[in-house]
């Protein structure tokens, strides 16, 4: 489902299983998560064997993707990327720097968000937004638009180390004139860094029981 978001220089992985995948893990990446619940465990190695299917599809060594401030997954030099997992669902994304400045991605259940949380991300003039109209079946709005969000911090942090709230992001959701239930999104961020945008454009897709998001800049 991801490369549906996706331009062809980004390389993708992604699996619905959710059995047993600690196998995959290197010794470093199985010492992040040796205190963990065994459901930790298995999401962390899937997604990084998913990392792996998208190094192979760059023609790169598998690698070890480790931890650095904030979670942010620390890729082979030369690279930028981006992981994601849910309850059935996980993907890793991974392009070259000279194709792709930085990249993110986000996968949720398409279900309601709690009304507390929906209150805690969004800003009145998200909440005033009427959703995009079209033909066909529409995902949760509050749960695509926490998406993202996510995505957009995912593709923001690292190129700045700086924290971005979920209120520092106003977002502006478009439909394409289908009935895939899918479209377009556009951040405008509340807050400035040197040499990045204060705009990001992403893309959006419900389907299966998921939305998914991703924001991919290009290079400067």
């Amino acid at each position: 489902m991801i490369e549906q978001l996706l331009p062809a220089c980004v390389a993708w992985a992604e699996t619905h299983d959710t059995g047993d995948a600690e196998g995959l893990l290197y010794p470093e990446e199985e010492a992040l998560v040796e205190r963990a619940v065994d459901r930790r465990r298995h999401e962390f190695a899937a997604v990084r064997g998913c990392a792996r299917q998208a190094m192979a599809t760059l023609g790169l060594p598998p690698a070890p993707v480790l931890r650095g401030h904030r979670g942010m997954p620390l890729w082979p030099e030369g690279t930028v990327g981006s992981m994601t997992h849910c309850d059935g669902y996980r993907a890793a994304v991974l392009a070259r720097a000279t194709d792709v400045r930085s990249v993110g991605i986000d996968a949720e259940p398409d279900e309601a968000l709690p009304p507390d949380i929906w209150e805690s991300v969004s800003l009145p003039s998200e909440r005033r937004r009427p959703a995009p109209g079209a033909n066909g079946p529409s995902p949760h709005w509050d749960r695509l638009l926490f998406s993202a969000k996510e995505s957009v911090f995912k593709a923001w942090f690292p190129l700045t180390r700086i924290e971005l709230d979920f209120l520092e992001a106003d977002i502006s959701f478009h439909r394409r004139a289908t009935a895939e239930c899918r479209g377009t999104f556009t951040a405008r961020l509340l807050r400035t860094a040197p040499g990045v945008p204060q705009v990001f454009e992403g893309e959006w897709l419900a389907e299966k029981g998921f939305v998914l998001t991703a924001v991919v800049l290009p290079p400067v």
